[in-house]
């Protein structure tokens, strides 16, 4: 058959017209599926982190090594294996998601205490070594490995429990705790959150030792002949650079000044919202006279189950954890006497590198006493030495011929 020029133009105009829309309707098809699998304006996570600093935290929690360094937190971990296998009620038959789960070793936790199944979501590449630990340990039935962010990933079911390990230094930081907040998601009605509640004490404490350390490290830019440079204009700029560093050690308690304040978490009825921006205030009634350095911080944490309640605490009075204790500077410390009142509070805002501004301000009420401070939560500096914290100074009560007599009656 014979076809016309007419004809023939008719034909591949149509053709034309016709792979216009094909494109068209793929390139729509190709958009709703970007926008299905990755929301416009990214996940919670991503809007609340700057990507360089989830690299740089999922890098951190890939290697073996600070696994194994929290793994061998014996406090942490046995603490958390007990809470579970004496709470079997609120595990056996349960289906359980672990929330950040590393090694999985809460993951096995759950498992032992009777959970049928586990939820193991890990956004880090342990993802692939936790599969292996499942695998070898027989329990790829049980326990399955998501790997992805819980706020990206899709479960199957809802759960009756959460588990996790989501605190970082003065309870907050590294902003995990969210991360924890927003698995409720899957979480059944009336189930468990383990751990339940978060504790934040916060005390004044003194320690001339610490302050002028911190003072003498600025010192080195009081030089004026440094290599014959004068470095003295920026003695200033040091100064504000050391006192804006917690301090991640150790201490005696006898070294705070009052008795702490409790900044308490519910975990199960608490938003993500509500640790973007934490307002503390601060009252206290001194218990002896002396200079007012900082305040001095630490937490607890509760497992609260259907059969018992166990916690876990990071306090200076009991066994050192890998949380160690913080403690947070003023520039300009306070003399205080027994029995005054110190007032103030302590500001904790979240920002996009996983980790929080704090500010800091005490005074005396009733005079034009007072200081603040402001610190990088990001930027700790880890002072402990593995010696056993010192007590402070004016704390013997008694001769040291005690020693002596000691030693006579031993020979």
């Amino acid at each position: 058959m014979v076809i016309g020029h007419n004809s023939i133009l008719f034909s591949c105009f149509l053709f034309l017209i016709f792979k216009l829309f094909e494109c068209l309707d793929a390139k729509s098809f190709e958009t709703s599926l970007k926008s299905a699998v990755s929301p416009v304006n990214g996940s919670i996570f991503s809007q609340r982190t700057d990507a360089s600093s989830a690299e740089q935290y999922f890098q951190f929690y890939g290697y073996m090594s600070q696994q194994q360094n929290m793994m061998q937190d014996y406090i942490r971990t046995s603490t958390y294996q007990r809470a579970m296998l004496d709470n079997t009620m609120d595990f056996k038959d349960k289906v359980v998601l672990d929330v950040g789960a590393g090694s999985g070793i809460l993951s096995f936790f759950a498992i032992q205490a009777g959970a049928k199944k586990v939820y193991a979501i890990e956004a880090s590449s342990m993802a692939k070594h936790c599969q292996t630990l499942v695998n070898n340990n027989r329990l790829s039935d049980e326990v399955i490995v998501i790997a992805g962010k819980i706020e990206e990933v899709s479960l199957p079911e809802e759960v009756d429990v959460i588990i996790s390990e989501p605190m970082g230094y003065m309870l907050f930081n590294e902003r995990m705790l969210e991360t924890f907040l927003h698995a409720k998601k899957w979480l059944k009605p009336n189930g468990k959150m383990f751990p339940t509640q978060g504790d934040l004490h916060i005390a004044p404490f003194t320690d001339e030792t610490l302050y002028m350390e911190q003072c003498s490290k600025a010192n080195f830019w009081y030089q004026n002949s440094f290599h014959s440079v004068d470095l003295s204009s920026l003695r200033e700029a040091a100064i504000q650079e050391y006192f804006k560093q917690p301090i991640v050690d150790t201490f005696d308690i006898r070294i705070c000044l009052a008795r702490s304040i409790k900044y308490s978490v519910n975990f199960e009825t608490a938003r993500e919202s509500d640790l973007y921006n934490i307002e503390i205030p601060l009252n206290y009634v001194v218990l002896q006279s002396g200079t007012v350095h900082g305040l001095a911080f630490w937490f607890d944490v509760a497992f609260l189950g259907s059969q018992t309640a166990v916690w876990l605490s990071t306090a200076p009075t009991q066994p050192l954890t890998h949380w160690y204790q913080v403690r947070c500077l003023l520039q300009t410390p306070i003399f205080v006497k027994q029995s005054q009142t110190l007032s103030g509070k302590v500001v904790l805002k979240s920002n996009k590198r996983q980790s929080y501004d704090v500010e800091i301000s005490l005074g005396v009420p009733g005079t034009t006493i007072k200081s603040t401070n402001s610190l990088d939560l990001k930027n700790p500096f880890f002072r402990y030495t593995g010696q056993p914290p010192q007590p402070p100074p004016g704390t013997n009560n008694a001769s040291n011929d005690a020693y002596w007599s000691q030693q006579d009656v031993n020979s």
